[in-house]
């Protein structure tokens, strides 16, 4: 470089670079499109190496010249990962626009075929119908009325108050109308702890009240062997002479009893003995604690079969006599207590020889309900546990 001369190596500045320049520019100028001209600059000194431009002039005359070359021009004169970005996005955009298409095609082709009629179309546009000046109707809401106690009827307490329970029973619609009434709620006047009716409950959770309670019409049963000096309540007691009788007339053998009526005092030396022998967990499984037992009730029997001589207790569930007792107790008014598998409601383990009155009503209820218990007949909880 030299003083008061200016010299450059670039080759954009070059005199052939330059004259190129401005040949496209001459060239696009003759088209067709309307040329945007740049003003022009005063002419410079030229240097002894030809025109000089400066790099400012130079960017000038790019400008103008993209400016008159259109839009092939431009594109050409991106650079080329540019072109390459603009290339790739139109192509995104044809096939977004193309989905667009086949999409709003289908819906229009589903619409079309489930479009409403004209009347339908109408009523729409028109919206709602107008409100009546009397207003819209208020939707009633009424309580479901309770359900109809037994207890407000008259022939019902009629029949309690007499003591008569087959009455009460038959007052309030049969057996199985007596057991739904009590196991709702909807019979408060029927109490399941009265150890006077026959549809008493006791069990584990359930003693007598008083705990020495005695019925008053205890009475050995007619025809009946026994093997000791046990009594019944009437009802029950004529119920077992019908049960035995039955029996032998089915030709399946006698039917003995070992046990029915025990007192609190009876009860207490009983269930001592087999804790005795063994422990107080197997006594509760098999024996009731003084207070707490069915056979205080005087509607309780223990059966043996008989023939000639009167088998055990344990003898019962492998006889004819078991067998028959098992499918024709109930139409006599009685029940298996302690059925098998039901330890966990009752407390105690099977006992096929146990056989407890609760009146034939009741009795068939249970059999044509498929009951086991009288916990889960009456809607009790369970009571394996004291």
């Amino acid at each position: 470089m030299r003083m008061g001369r200016v010299t450059s190596s670039d080759h954009e500045l070059s005199p052939r670079r330059a004259a190129r320049a401005e040949a496209e520019r001459r060239a696009t100028a003759a088209l067709a499109l309307p040329a945007v001209t740049a003003p022009e600059a005063p002419p410079r000194a030229a240097s002894s190496n030809g025109p000089a431009r400066s790099r400012r002039e130079h960017r000038e005359q790019q400008r103008g010249s993209r400016a008159t070359s259109g839009p092939a021009s431009w594109w050409r004169d991106r650079p080329l990962l540019v072109r390459r970005r603009l290339a790739v996005l139109a192509l995104v955009m044809v096939v977004v626009v193309a989905c667009g298409v086949a999409i709003s095609a289908a819906v229009g082709g589903r619409q079309d075929q489930s479009a409403p009629g004209p009347a339908v179309a109408a009523a729409a546009l028109a919206g709602p119908p107008a409100v009546p000046a009397e207003g819209l109707p208020v939707p009633v809401i009424s309580e479901a009325p309770a359900p109809e106690s037994p207890c407000d009827d008259p022939a019902v307490t009629s029949a309690l108050a007499s003591g008569d329970d087959g009455a009460t029973i038959a007052a309030i619609g049969g057996g199985e109308a007596f057991r739904a009434a009590v196991a709702s709620g909807i019979a408060p006047c029927v109490s399941l702890s009265d150890a006077d009716r026959e549809w008493v409950v006791v069990n584990k959770k359930r003693p007598y009240d008083p705990a020495d309670y005695r019925p008053g019409d205890l009475v050995m049963p007619d025809g009946v062997r026994a093997l000791e000096e046990s009594a019944l309540r009437r009802r029950a007691a004529d119920a077992l002479t019908s049960l035995v009788r039955g029996a032998a007339d089915a030709g399946v053998g006698e039917i003995g009893y070992l046990s029915a009526f025990r007192s609190y005092q009876t009860q207490q030396t009983t269930y001592a003995g087999r804790v005795a022998v063994g422990g107080v967990e197997e006594a509760d499984r098999e024996s009731a604690r003084a207070g707490f037992s069915e056979h205080q009730s005087g509607l309780a029997v223990d059966i043996v079969p008989c023939n000639r001589s009167c088998g055990t207790l344990d003898d019962v569930a492998g006889s004819s006599q078991g067998a028959w007792v098992r499918d024709h107790a109930w139409e006599y008014g009685f029940i298996t207590r302690y059925d098998v598998g039901r330890i966990d409601v009752t407390g105690y383990e099977p006992e096929a020889w146990h056989l407890r009155y609760i009146g034939p009503e009741l009795a068939k209820a249970y059999h044509d309900g498929g009951y086991t218990t009288l916990e889960e007949f009456f809607g009790l909880p369970a009571a394996p546990t004291y």
